[in-house]
């Protein structure tokens, strides 16, 4: 715990049978309390590894439900676990889970409810071996973003993040995409709801066996990026109204369908 408040590492994960043994070693069970695995129905034996390192709960979607739809059953479980900061790491071994201690007292200490660990603050991107296209199209859309939603972040594409529950249960989750760019769609939501976003800097590693979309699919992710950034202009200024954006009457997290951390789901 920190300061009184539970913490919880989620891992939505996907074929890191690999890496995750890595990802694990590292996570900082001094502060951490629980440790919740969601398996996107992996090809490999991920889950089986989990178990072996001792994942108390371990769940595995009888089906491939998506980059997005893993990270909501994550959010469901760790928040019926009693989380009061939640911690989405990815288990490719992609961000270092040292960054927990520092991402989480900010948070603890009441000085952000939402910590970014980026990439591109410091030189940790391109050192860590992120594709030039990549790079480039990562500083085109944030500031792209910037300018549209008055917001002055380094990046909104990293994958390592950290949460209090508060803003959890309050953001409609439940609206956004099951695909790639529900992270990017979660903090056009949380700067709708008027929230401050906290940055860190985060080294990276690209390697294979790291988790990575292809060229393709970045440019679906690009385009989602700009879809939601515009949506989110009409709904602020009145123009359109979009249910991924109205924190009234826009879908929470739905706990009906959160499973019971008690045991695991195979």
């Amino acid at each position: 715990m920190v300061l009184g408040k539970k913490v919880v590492v989620v891992l939505p994960a996907y074929n890191a049978e690999n890496t995750l043994a890595q990802t694990h070693a590292e996570i900082p069970f001094d502060i951490v309390d629980d440790v919740i695995l969601v398996d996107d129905h992996s090809e490999d034996r991920t889950s089986n590894e989990a178990r072996t390192l001792g994942i108390a709960t371990v769940i595995r979607h009888p089906k491939n439900c998506g980059y997005g739809g893993n990270q909501k059953t994550c959010y469901r479980a760790a928040l019926n676990a009693g989380a009061d900061i939640v911690v989405m790491l990815h288990p490719d071994y992609q961000y270092t889970p040292r960054l927990i201690h520092s991402m989480c007292y900010l948070i603890a200490h009441g000085l952000f409810p939402v910590v970014l660990g980026s990439r591109i603050l410091g030189k940790g991107a391109l050192e860590g071996g992120m594709p030039i296209y990549k790079y480039a199209a990562n500083r085109l859309l944030t500031v792209f973003q910037n300018l549209l939603m008055g917001q002055k972040l380094a990046e909104y594409h990293t994958g390592y993040r950290a949460f209090s529950a508060e803003v959890l249960r309050s953001i409609p989750i439940e609206e956004n995409s099951d695909d790639f760019v529900f992270d990017n769609q979660v903090l056009a939501q949380v700067a709708m709801a008027g929230l401050t976003i906290g940055e860190i800097t985060c080294p990276a590693r690209y390697f294979e066996g790291a988790s990575s979309i292809n060229f393709w699919r970045s440019c679906v992710y690009g385009w989602g990026v700009l879809k939601t950034t515009l949506q989110f202009v009409l709904h602020k200024w009145g123009v359109r109204k979009f249910a991924i954006f109205d924190l009234e009457t826009g879908r929470k997290l739905d706990m009906s369908q959160a499973p019971s951390t008690s045991f695991s789901i195979t």
